[in-house]
């Protein structure tokens, strides 16, 4: 090889005498083939990638921006270069002979360098244009820019980079699914295969129908709320069969360039790895070699930074693609299961809860995303320990054993720790989740505590199972630290194990610095893949499952939409002979344009057959004619989180005539007005804002909208007043209304509206009885009429019910049983609710993602805690005063002995090594090597003692603080602050403070003290360094952590606030699928599903962007610690000793990563102190009043219960307008009072007086002489009760629900159960008063829990009662039992009736009629009859014309 390139360079190619000087030099020929062609040839291996963009389209032509320009200037200068070298050469050939002969000409080499110097540069001069191209199409800035802008001024989602084409969800999505339905038709096949080849096995029927499943799955889930079965069968039947190993071949497919490149630079960086001890070992035998050449310390100082340079880029480039490929991978995984969502079939939606597809979506998905980042240790963990273990054998020969037995028996002891901190945190999750239920319940049912003083029970409660949830944290803290002790030990206990046996196996072998350091080295470097191998497996396992969960849904069967045909010869909407799984079967044929209603019995199946037409439900034979587009109305209203205007024009085009002749035909103005931002007002998720019959009406005028063909009406009157409902009738369903000449099927109970009906369907059992016009099924005197008659004695036997005093749906009482009205708000919650939904007008979750988590001070701001750029130093000793100053003094004197002891063994071991050279050709003396090794030991054994434990004080104190405060805020913080945003205080934020924030402080601690250390001991080895290097780290860190941390924590907070919406959007998408599948609505929500994923993706992208822009430069600077630390070592190697510097540069290779983490670590408790904020926040609330103080009541008060209301005025909140004004009453002792008024007259805020819910803005009220101003809210509240109109119960045994603080015998009880008609209820239960009561008492009649909230009322025995609508939400038997119970039980009590039904307060002693906050009748009602007011209007209108004419 040396000859042909001799004579192509025209001199000597290599000569080895050149190097063997003081001043050394290569050949001429070296200098210009090899150093030449080595860049150029790493120029045009990587012209593929570069070139590759010239041959895509453009859309925008490239900008001229400086960077490029520049590029194109220097390449021109290049180029020009190079065409004048090659000019001069010829020049030079030809001018001076005119017929050179081949000696007298210049070598070859000139004539072939400056031509591919030409070459490259015309390629280079091309390739900075496409790239340039493809940036400007991108609209890229440098990362330093958004870091600094990050730094300066909140980031919004405008100063976040766009995706690129192949990142979107859109191109991510089509490739996944272009793969996944060819895998999925694969592994479909094979499970056919399978079932095919078990049948035969088996010689059993095939059963692949589903006909079995199908007549099992009796209804539609959303149509009737059956209990959930505790544990369902798998999927595909009970033998757990689906399509299987197909998720994983999917993605390989899809990412498989991702995943070829990353392998290649992780090879690149796993090879040079290596390279660093082995220039670590070079460098220390030169300085312990006094003749070598000075050239060649130089020359290893040089190659261990470019090794180590190499090594980071290659590292960094490595993480970019895995954690691009975990977002890519996270993005397909949720976009399928969305897209999946949409078309998924009946079967597999009942097999799912909402709650069990989102984690789908979040957890199962989160898993791959995570797994990614690291996959590719299953093969490069394996390469590392083994490369790791041949060169420690080239160094200790076999005694390397030792130290690799000492490593791999840590491994079972580190599982069987990973077992017990399992075990530990399972039991703890229990104790977690137990709190977290009672804190739900707790917020819940808050007003309730209140009213009736039960607080220090709940807290008690609460208390008692945190104790055992901290005890928990302790052993699992303790286990922790032993955890820790084991781990600090692991890297001493190795190498002590392997010098150990080193030296004593034989006497000739002494430990030198090259063996030792190198060893070291290379133990350091097998520390991480045995750490991560296990990680990684486990992690494996994890995704394992998620696999499977996504396999399984992913793979399920999709919506048949064959039932559903559109035959336009056929004259009419035909349902023909479908057998369906509820209506067993079904023929009707219904006319274009009428109006058909379907009647019939609960559970007839009348929902179903809406379902069946809509193609929800499962068809078994027969088929659906429909002709036309179709519009749905749910019974149960379905509301987006959106604006009210968007609800109803649900993606169409706004055509402002037709929508204001809707709004108004559907009886939404009046609400339009109410509502602070009109049709504009943000409507909260599950349209939190509006009342049930409010859901309803916008539900309806959607489809009135959409102007469809056909209408299907699932029972929307059910939820509306009577007026309402007829009103909605006549302008919209009716013969008249808006809809005529529209094909309408309603399924209703409303007996009234049937004689309007062009036809009537009704449905016994699934199965059509009856079909004709109201007059001729009444004649026929079937099932109708039998229908008929017990519908229409009901309705007759109380009229009042049609007629309800309130004007809006809150106070609706009239409601059939069948009813999806919730259980009305009290006015004062549905008034600051509503007052709340303003502060959300203008930006729906959508928006504030655009907008930024950080653009000016909004709710979403609130909830993510983004109001502070900055942390500030006064809440880590917030922290640290929780946690106590003595322990923390504690903590960080153990934290600097153990580094300190740290530094001592391995400034012992550098002493040792240095034994080699004492005892140079002598035989070592047994003594010192015993000594050398105790000493060595003993130092690392107590490393690793001093590692200490978390604190759990601080946990206690800020929870305690947190739960004391929460329960003595005023009721007005409760209404106007979303309950998720306070459970996530007890949830997330406690989490974050018990466990993250203890494990983010020591790991900080530990590189802090591990980077001092290594300083310290590289300062001590060449002093000259402090000078140089130690400045620039200083420097390096505070401008990185200045700039990285604000702008990280930005990041992570953008993508908290844009991860929000996906998932919301997910549960309403899954709540909402048969309205969108309905309405034919899957593409524009799959389309909106994508924009907000990419909305999230730019986020997360920038995120994964910063943290490499901060790697690269403090690995650059890791890189610059090594190369001083080597390059001072060569300068001062005539002072220095072998040990000295080998300790010094091993400790400067390690310095690299613990750089690294300690921005992280910084950035990470920077994050999570936070959550120390937002505790403190809410412990600062303003509280109500007092409980208890130094002013008591007499004991026995209140003993007559006479109430006297002076001048009394209230506001909702300082600043707001009065809700009573200057109200002046008496009411006598054993007086009963009703309290009657239209709907925002006061009646609830009156209430809320009494019980100082509401603080008095003026005037008092006086309870048997007393103020009730001057005294404890619960010297007040537990000497009154009421009955309140929504019987809240708590889960727990019947008697704390009765009794919680144990005041009451069991006779005392029973007697009030008797009284309450529930003794022989409760004698029949197992546990009869331990009968546990489920949350929100689930599993007893609505009924039932009334009549207990009685109970707790007749056993508290007060001189005062009030009952709040007490009656509204339960059935006619029971409200006679309670009204009986009352009459008999509370004749010596004072009682205030506040009532809708007129009925309930007609045989009061007095009524006050309340209008606009103000007393405007006070008297007995027949004289209020007489009157011809508002009183009597009232009762006009709900049919009541005497005094006497009560019906019970």
């Amino acid at each position: 090889m040396p000859a042909p390139l001799e004579e192509f360079c025209g001199s000597v190619f290599w000569n080895a005498s050149l190097l063997a000087v003081p001043q050394p030099d290569l050949p001429l020929c070296f200098e210009q083939t090899v150093l030449v062609w080595i860049p150029l040839g790493f120029l045009w291996l990587l012209a593929p990638w570069q070139l590759l963009p010239m041959f895509k389209p453009r859309t925008k032509k490239s900008s001229l921006t400086k960077i490029y320009l520049t590029k194109q200037a220097l390449t021109t200068l290049l180029l020009l270069t190079a065409v004048a070298e090659l000019v001069f050469t010829l020049a030079e050939d030809f001018g001076q002979y005119p017929h050179p002969t081949p000696a007298s000409r210049n070598p070859a080499v000139q004539y072939t360098n400056p031509a591919l110097y030409t070459v490259t540069w015309v390629r280079d001069c091309h390739a900075c244009h496409q790239l340039n191209s493809c940036v400007a199409d991108q609209r890229l800035s440098l990362p330093h820019r958004m870091v600094l802008k990050g730094y300066r001024k909140p980031l919004e989602m405008e100063d976040l980079w766009d995706l690129k084409e192949n990142m979107k969800t859109q191109q991510i999505l089509s490739r996944f699914d272009r793969n996944m339905r060819a895998e999925l038709r694969k592994a479909r096949w094979e499970l056919e295969r399978r079932r095919c080849k078990r049948s035969l096995c088996e010689a059993a029927p095939d059963h692949r129908n589903g006909l079995g499943k199908a007549q099992s799955q009796d209804i539609l889930v959303l149509e009737e709320k059956e209990p959930k079965r505790k544990k369902k069968e798998d999927v595909g039947g009970p033998s757990g069969d689906y399509p299987k190993a197909w998720l994983a071949k999917t993605l390989i497919r899809t990412f498989a360039g991702n995943l070829l490149k990353s392998v290649a630079f992780k090879v690149v960086h796993d090879l040079l790895v290596f390279a660093s001890p082995q220039l670590l070992k070079l460098l220390i035998s030169f300085v312990a070699d006094p003749t070598a050449y000075a050239w060649q310390g130089y020359l290893y100082a040089l190659l261990l930074f470019v090794t180590a340079l190499v090594q980071s880029l290659c590292l960094q480039q490595y993480f970019q693609l895995c954690f691009l490929l975990g977002m890519s991978l996270r993005t397909a995984l949720m976009a399928a299961v969305y897209k999946k969502a949409l078309t998924v079939s009946n079967a597999t939606r009942k097999e799912y809860t909402q709650g069990e597809t989102v984690n789908l979506m979040s957890a199962d998905t989160q898993r791959f995303m995570d797994l990614a980042s690291f996959i590719h240790q299953l093969w490069s963990a394996p390469l590392q320990i083994a490369l790791s273990i041949i060169f420690l054998w080239w160094e200790l020969g076999p005694s390397v054993l030792a130290g690799i037995g000492v490593m791999v028996l840590l491994i079972p002891i580190n599982a069987v720790l990973a077992t017990k901190a399992r075990r530990i945190q399972m039991k703890n999750m229990k104790n977690k989740d137990q709190r977290m239920k009672i804190m739900n319940e707790i917020l819940s049912g808050i007003k309730i505590l209140k009213l009736f003083a039960w607080e220090p029970s709940f807290e008690r409660q609460v208390g008692e199972i945190r104790v055992r949830e901290l005890k928990g944290l302790l052993d699992f803290t303790n286990l922790q630290a032993f955890s820790i002790f084991i781990f600090s030990c692991a890297p001493f206990l190795v190498s002590v194990a392997s010098f150990a046996v080193y030296v004593m196996v034989d006497e000739k072998n002494v430990l030198d610095a090259q063996k030792a350091f190198t060893s070291i080295s290379l133990f350091n470097v097998l520390r991480f893949p045995m750490a991560m191998l296990p990680m990684v497996i486990s992690s494996l396992v994890q995704s394992g499952v998620s696999t499977k969960r996504l396999e399984r849904y992913l793979g399920s069967g999709n919506l048949d939409p064959s039932a559903i045909r559109c035959d336009p010869s056929v004259a009419a909407q035909r349902c023909s002979e479908s057998q369906l799984s509820r209506p067993s079967r079904v023929t009707l044929d219904i006319k274009p344009g009428h109006l058909v209603a379907v009647v019939g019995a609960v559970g007839s199946g009348k929902s179903s057959l809406v379902s069946a037409v809509l193609g929800e439900m499962e068809n078994l034979k027969g088929h659906i004619n429909i002709q036309g587009s179709v519009a749905y109305v749910p019974q149960q209203a379905w509301i987006q989180n959106a604006t009210l205007k968007d609800n109803i024009l649900f993606g169409s085009d706004l055509d402002e005539a037709r929508y204001q002749q809707v709004v108004e035909a559907c009886a939404l103005l009046p609400d339009l007005k109410l509502l602070p931002g009109g049709d504009l007002t943000e409507i909260g998720e599950k349209g939190i804002n509006l009342s049930g019959g409010q859901k309803q009406r916008v539900s309806l005028a959607r489809a009135v909208y959409s102007n469809a063909d056909i209408y299907l009406l699932d029972d929307p009157l059910s939820a509306v007043d009577a007026h309402v409902g007829k009103h909605l009738f006549d302008q919209v369903l009716g013969p008249d209304g808006l809809l005529q000449g529209k094909t309408r099927i309603l399924v209703t109970h409303s007996v009234s509206f049937l004689p309007r009906m062009d036809e009537i369907v009704v449905l016994v059992d699934g199965a059509v009885s009856e079909q004709g016009s109201y007059s001729t099924l009444l004649a026929n005197g079937g099932a109708f009429a039998q229908l008929l008659s017990t519908y229409g004695s009901q309705e007759g036997s109380a009229p009042e019910e049609e007629a309800t005093v309130g004007a809006a749906e809150e106070q609706d009482d009239g409601v059939p049983e069948t009813s999806t009205e919730d259980v009305p708000a009290d006015i004062v919650t549905m008034t600051l609710k509503r007052e709340a939904s303003i502060q959300q007008r203008g930006f729906s979750r959508r928006r504030s993602c655009v907008r930024g988590a950080c653009g000016g001070w909004t709710p979403w701001d609130a909830a993510t805690g983004c109001a502070a750029l900055q942390v500030k130093f006064s809440l880590y000793l917030q922290y640290l005063r929780a946690v106590g100053w003595g322990f923390s003094a504690w903590v960080l004197i153990t934290y600097v002995a153990q580094y300190a002891a740290f530094m001592g063994s391995n400034l012992w071991l550098s002493d040792w090594t240095d034994d080699s050279l004492r005892y140079w050709n002598q035989t070592y003396p047994t003594s010192q090597r015993d000594m050398r090794i105790g000493v060595f030991g003993a130092l690392g054994t107590a490393q690793a003692l001093l590692a200490t434990r978390g604190a759990i004080r601080a946990s206690r104190v800020l929870h305690q603080q947190l739960l004391s405060n929460i329960l003595r805020v005023p009721m007005s913080f409760f209404d106007t602050t979303p309950t998720g945003r306070i459970v996530n205080r007890f949830a997330k934020d406690i989490f974050t403070v018990d466990e993250t924030i203890p494990m983010s402080f020591r790991s900080w601690l530990t590189c802090f003290l591990g980077i001092i250390s290594t300083l310290l001991m590289i300062c001590l080895a060449t002093p000259y360094f402090a000078l140089i290097i130690i400045p620039l780290i200083i420097e390096l860190l505070l401008w990185s952590q200045r700039y990285y941390v604000s702008t990280s924590r930005q990041l992570r907070r953008l993508d908290s606030v844009t991860r929000s919406p996906i998932y919301s959007h997910f549960g309403e998408t899954v709540s909402g699928l048969s309205v969108i599948r309905a309405y034919g609505h899957q593409e524009r929500f799959l389309q909106h599903n994508n924009r907000i994923m990419d909305i999230n993706q730019k986020s997360v992208y920038s995120w994964i962007v910063s943290n490499r822009w901060l790697a690269v430069r403090l690995e650059f600077v890791g890189n610059l610690v090594v190369f001083s630390a080597a390059l001072l070592a060569v300068i001062t190697r005539d002072n220095l000793g072998s040990g000295i510097v080998g300790l010094s540069i091993s400790s400067a290779l390690n310095i690299t990563q613990t750089l690294n983490w300690l921005v992280r670590m910084t950035s990470e408790l920077e994050t999570n102190i936070v959550a120390v904020e937002r505790v403190h926040e809410y412990t600062e609330v303003e509280n109500e009043a007092q409980w208890v103080t130094a002013q008591r009541p007499p004991p026995g008060w209140p003993s007559k219960g006479e109430i006297q209301i002076t001048d009394y005025q209230v506001r909702y909140r300082p600043g707001l307008e009065l809700v009573l004004h200057g109200l002046t009453c008496d009411i006598g002792s054993t007086e009963k009072v009703g309290v009657v008024g239209r709907t925002g007259a006061g009646k609830s805020s009156l209430t809320n007086c009494l019980f100082r819910i509401l603080e008095a803005a003026g005037g008092k009220i006086v309870i048997d002489g007393v103020d009730i101003s001057t005294i404890g809210l619960h010297d007040l509240r537990q000497s009154l009760t009421i009955i309140p109109q929504d019987p809240v119960l708590f889960s727990g045994t019947l008697r704390m629900n009765l009794d919680p603080f144990d005041q009451h015998s069991d006779e005392e009880i029973w007697k009030a159960l008797e009284l309450a008609h529930l003794k022989t209820y409760v004698l029949d239960l197992p546990e009869r008063l331990s009968h546990q009561v489920s949350e929100a008492g689930e599993n007893l009649s609505v009924g039932q829990r009334q009549l207990l909230c009685l109970a707790r009322a007749l056993l508290r025995k007060s001189k005062i009662l009030i009952l709040d609508e007490a009656t509204a939400a339960v059935d006619l038997e029971t409200d006679h039992l309670i009204q009986t119970t009352i009459r008999s039980e509370f004749t010596n009590c004072t009682v205030l009736t506040i009532a809708h039904r007129l009925h309930t307060i007609m045989d009061c002693n007095r009524v006050m009629v309340l209008q606009a906050g103000r007393i405007v009748e006070y008297d007995s009602p027949e004289r209020l009859l007489q009157q011809q007011g508002l009183f009597s209007t009232m009762a006009k209108d709900a049919g009541i014309v005497s005094a006497q004419a009560t019906v019970l």
